[in-house]
């Protein structure tokens, strides 16, 4: 079994973690139909369209 040399310091440590924690700001894509920014593969939520066809019909706050 490997058995590390020395220990690893507080600095590298913390260094590896803070790389992998950092977080991703989502990927947006226009909509094709109304041009909102969504998620990918989910339906417009102001529109209600998803790939070129009416699924949900929006509700509109007026």
């Amino acid at each position: 079994m490997a058995v590390p040399r020395a220990k690893t310091s507080k600095a590298v440590t913390r260094r590896r973690r803070s790389i992998n924690m950092q977080l991703k700001a989502p990927q947006l894509v226009p909509c094709n139909n109304c041009g909102n920014l969504t998620l990918p593969h989910h339906v417009c939520p102001k529109c209600g369209f998803y790939r070129g066809r009416q699924v949900i019909t929006p509700e509109t706050n007026a």
